[in-house]
């Protein structure tokens, strides 16, 4: 283990990954109805994924886990016509969604399956994840080890487990004998890397040589990549370097505003900073995007349109920083109190040690300098998106008060602030996702030929995000009562039909089994009431 921590030094990686020993593995699959030979759902609202507006009432046919038939069977407000429906045999399977709305799987293009630092079996997370709709993550790090998220990857393949389908995506220098320090032990790690069977590479830094070689290698041999550009290296490898060595996707935001500097080379740090003190780290990013170019000048207009030019990536996941702008709401969002398990909690409190949990002296003056941080940013990755640019879901959950699930839901809502439309929101979360991991014709949008990924719920998520978390939104009924509506009603993966309320009352089960066992109660950070 000392070892380990010691390479991952010397890599530049976060210490704090240290936490992602491996995790319990997911048990046998013992829910969802299916695969079936042929599926029809019926009467549904389609919102394809495309950026299309929904159309229906449609009932859409899956033949052995492919989307055979879309057929538009009516008009609004007006009886189904039954002549134009697909006829179904004795051995179908149908399911009558009358005014339902069904929406591509949901992709999570930055979702950690956890570690044990958070406690978290990979059943747990899972299943979070199936009850919100996400059918495919990208795990970005491999934090449990390559060859225990294969397996996982493996048996989620073949469903023989309850889980989204995986890609895993291993960090740089993951399991090397010692320290890449030269372009030609980069490459061989790479090509090592895709010999184990890795989907791609997640980066953090190097010296300028290496992290060519390796992101270069990687490309031509038909992988993808991302980078957390962190602060140990980005003041000579920012995201430009990275997109013109044919980096896929830049994760976060660290290393735009860098590449954004004009009256500077180096962020302006405090001068007692220190990165192993995460609030030096954290404060001080809350003051990065005021130190960049200006939205609409000459160098933040040259810098997006080469980043358009190299068809990249931005995959912003702006909820795992909310709290830094408002660690009220992050901290005491009311799921928490049913579905966070009590490690979690514990690994969220303020902490030197657990990584994101940097809350040693929180000020409201942190919280305004990320508030306009966010302004700015924001401001950049819509724009990206306006012109054309490929912008992706990602939630980075198990940090910063930030849960698995109900994150992702959190980060469509954050994208909304952007200023994305709902439907740029959804295609960012479906198609987009899937152009990023290069599955755009296997899954991504609702079209004929690709496999049966679907989420599908009562409410109109297009008037309301909120309906897709797992608590639902609060409405007033017909008796002035306030009521619960929404929530993912079935998620479907590979055909097969998943109860999402019945995965969410799973989890509730395992975190009130764990309370029980530890005597554990909730409680604000510093109160013992």
């Amino acid at each position: 283990m000392k070892k380990r921590l010691l390479l991952l030094a010397i890599f530049g990686f976060f210490l704090s990954f240290s936490s992602f020993s491996q995790i319990e593995s997911a048990p046998d699959r013992d829910e969802g109805d299916g695969q079936y030979g042929r599926l029809i759902l019926r009467g549904v609202i389609l919102i394809d994924g495309t950026g299309a507006p929904p159309v229906g009432p449609v009932d859409i046919v899956v033949e052995n886990n492919r989307i055979a038939q879309i057929q538009v069977v009516g008009y609004p407000g007006m009886p189904i016509n039954e002549n134009r429906r697909p006829k179904a045999g004795p051995d179908d399977k149908v399911y009558e969604l009358e005014g339902h709305y069904l929406l591509p799987g949901f992709v999570d293009s930055h979702g950690h399956i956890g570690g044990r630092g958070q406690g978290t079996p990979a059943e747990y997370v899972y299943k979070l994840w199936m009850a919100h709709g996400i059918t495919t993550i990208r795990d970005p790090s491999a934090g449990n080890g390559l060859d225990w998220v294969l397996d996982q990857k493996k048996r989620s393949a073949a469903n023989e487990i309850t889980a989204p389908r995986i890609l895993a995506y291993t960090s740089f220098g993951q399991g090397a004998k010692a320290p890449i320090t030269n372009a030609e032990q980069a490459k061989a790690w790479v090509n090592e890397n895709a010999n184990r069977g890795a989907d791609g590479i997640k980066f953090f830094g190097a010296n300028p040589d290496v992290m060519e070689a390796a992101i270069s290698e990687n490309k031509r041999i038909g992988l993808r990549s991302a980078m957390h550009h962190q602060q140990l290296d980005v003041a000579r490898w920012n995201v430009m370097n990275s997109a013109r060595a044919g980096l896929t996707s830049m994760e976060h935001w660290y290393g735009l505003p860098e590449a954004l500097f004009e009256d500077r080379t180096i962020q302006d740090f405090r001068l007692d900073y220190n990165y192993q003190n995460e609030q030096h780290r954290f404060g001080e990013a809350g003051k990065l995007w005021k130190q960049a170019a200006q939205p609409g000048s000459e160098h933040w207009n040259a810098v997006m349109n080469e980043l358009l030019a190299l068809d990249f990536t931005l995959d912003p996941t702006f909820n795992i920083y909310e709290a830094n702008r408002d660690m009220m709401r992050a901290r005491t969002a009311e799921w928490h109190e049913v579905y966070t398990l009590p490690s979690l909690w514990r690994f969220y409190a303020p902490s030197r040690q657990s990584h994101g949990s940097y809350w040693f002296d929180w000020t409201t003056e942190e919280e305004v300098q990320w508030k306009e941080n966010y302004k700015l940013w924001m401001t950049f990755v819509n724009e990206y998106k306006n012109k054309g640019g490929r912008v992706t879901a990602g939630s980075d959950s198990g940090f910063i008060y930030q849960l698995y699930g109900f994150a992702y839901i959190r980060e469509l809502e954050l994208l909304r602030e952007a200023g994305f439309h709902p439907l740029e929101v959804l295609r960012s979360a479906t198609l987009y996702g899937a152009e990023l991991l290069g599955m755009e014709k296997e899954i991504g949008s609702v079209e004929v030929g690709k496999l049966a990924d679907f989420v599908i719920l009562e409410e109109n998520p297009l008037q309301n995000l909120k309906v897709l978390y797992g608590t639902g939104a609060i409405r007033i009924d017909e008796n002035n009562k306030p009521i619960r509506v929404g929530g993912v009603k079935y998620t479907v993966k590979d055909g097969i039909v998943y109860d999402a309320k019945k995965l969410l009352e799973d989890v509730k089960v395992m975190v009130e089994k764990k309370k029980v066992e530890e005597g554990f109660v909730i409680t604000q950070p510093g109160l013992d009431w």
